[in-house]
């Protein structure tokens, strides 16, 4: 079975810096696209891309909301992927998830929630003024 655990979250002041981590297991690592989406509070619908990596070339995408102050990394190895989170704004508030694609084109595709087979549970982070 696939399995993905997100952990990380907590309670963060605006403009601080957090790190999160998913680990996964039952899964061919190298050939998945990675990638972490959040939903916000009273968006139970919704879940939003915040980027996903090429496992196995490690492509990257950002969207605008998070480009500059986001940077996702993996570690083949571990089978583990990171959402660094920096200069945090109360707006990235929310439940955060990470999710992979089987086919390795989420990255190409903008890191849409709908390309995404796998779901972990999600971690929250909280930012605080």
């Amino acid at each position: 079975d696939v399995q993905l655990q997100a952990s990380g979250g907590g309670l963060v002041q605006a403009g601080g810096s957090l790190r999160l981590s998913c680990v996964a297991s039952g899964l061919n690592f190298d050939d998945y696209d990675i990638g972490w989406f959040r939903q916000a509070p009273g968006k139970e619908r919704e879940r939003d891309g915040v980027s996903c990596i090429s496992m196995g070339d490690g492509r990257t995408y950002y969207p605008d909301s998070v480009k500059g102050r986001f940077t996702i990394s993996r570690d083949n190895a571990k089978n583990t992927v990171y959402l660094e989170m920096n200069s945090l704004k109360l707006e990235d508030t929310a439940v955060y998830y990470c999710a992979a694609e089987e086919i390795g084109r989420a990255v190409t595709w903008l890191c849409p929630d709908y390309a995404m087979s796998y779901w972990g549970k999600g971690t929250l982070v909280t930012v605080s003024s």
